[in-house]
């Protein structure tokens, strides 16, 4: 296929660009590289896919010298005709759309950043599959958008009308119209609520990242909700095997689904969504203890109380996805965290 992955100086949109090169698939990958967090982390993942960084930092295409079957460009989502202008040229099989305004905390303080990044610029990529016949779109929504919700584990067959961060209530509004326009113009949308992704290349703002750097600092580690917390953390490989596995299969719509006792995860339009998590949440101070394994060291704790925005647990019921796709996550947190902390010793010597 020719896939268009939006997002691929981030972290899942890296990984899954060099899974879709790896099996054959022609890929463009765009993204306009903002300063939420240290763009050289950016320009790394592109030049490990061996796209050039003074390429990368142009608005033109720039090819990999690893991969003849890659081309990088960079585009702001929210400059519409930039993305009406791509999608004419390229002709796209199907749409990964992973660039977002990420941070469930940096959207409590700069809200703007998301309506025009996450919702904008989501609707400009809908209308580009809607007039350019793009067979499959799959993007990338969030386990945040559970909220206030307690009903473990976390199921796409709840309701999730209770978000608590502004980040959260985009990635709802994202499903929302993308159903949409599944109904109206039987566009095949695919929503993926990730959870917790960690690994190699992850992102300075996550909590392996803070936590990895400030041991190795002597410095001490924010511990939030004084460490009673779990999170159902998901290695980056196997996010990206679901991924692969969603796009390569369109939904086309459930004859059986009724409005009278209606299922948020399908719809009678070619519409769906999963969670991809490891189904398995891991205590906080389980994590830290992984962490000092693998580092050789001891933590110094900072113990606080919960943060606006936070929630105390996520865990994820993927048994759809189990069921339809075959998916089966397989990396157990003390060999990710290793992988990880090995990454993060060599890339920054």
């Amino acid at each position: 296929m020719k896939v268009l992955v939006t997002g691929t100086a981030g972290f899942i949109g890296s990984h899954t660009a060099l899974r879709l090169l790896d099996r054959g698939d022609e890929v463009v990958g765009l993204d306009s590289i903002n300063d939420y967090y240290d763009i050289n982390i950016k320009y790394g993942r592109l030049e490990n896919a061996g796209v050039d960084r003074k390429g990368a930092e142009s608005c033109t295409f720039s090819q990999s010298s690893k991969f003849p079957g890659y081309r990088f460009i960079k585009i702001y989502l929210e400059n519409k005709p930039a993305v009406e202008d791509l999608f004419a040229r390229e002709k796209f099989d199907a749409v990964i759309h992973l660039a977002a305004q990420a941070g469930v905390r940096y959207s409590i303080t700069n809200p703007y950043a998301y309506i025009e990044a996450n919702i904008l610029g989501f609707q400009n990529i809908l209308e580009a599959c809607r007039h350019n016949k793009v067979q499959h779109l799959v993007y990338a929504s969030s386990s945040s958008v559970y909220g206030l919700n307690e009903n473990y584990p976390f199921s796409t067959h709840d309701n999730v009308d209770h978000p608590i961060s502004l980040y959260a209530a985009t990635k709802k509004s994202n499903e929302l119209t993308a159903h949409t326009y599944s109904h109206l113009y039987r566009i095949p949308t695919t929503g993926l609520r990730f959870f917790t992704v960690y690994g190699p290349w992850g992102r300075p703002d996550m909590a392996l990242f803070l936590f990895t750097k400030a041991m190795l600092e002597d410095k001490p580690i924010d511990v939030f909700n004084n460490g009673d917390m779990k999170r159902d953390f998901t290695y980056i490989d196997d996010i990206v095997t679901g991924v692969v596995k969603v796009v390569d299969h369109p939904p086309e719509g459930d004859p059986t689904w009724s409005g009278q006792q209606p299922d948020p995860s399908r719809s009678r339009a070619p519409y769906r969504l999963y969670n991809i998590g490891n189904n398995s949440p891991v205590n906080l101070m389980d994590f830290i203890e992984a962490i000092e394994k693998s580092l050789g060291k001891k933590a110094v704790k900072n113990f606080l109380p919960m943060q606006d925005g936070d929630v105390p647990a996520t865990w994820a019921n993927v048994d759809d996805l189990v069921d339809d796709l075959g998916y089966a996550p397989s990396v157990g947190i003390e060999e990710g965290v290793d992988r990880f902390v090995k990454w993060y010793l060599d890339y920054f010597k």
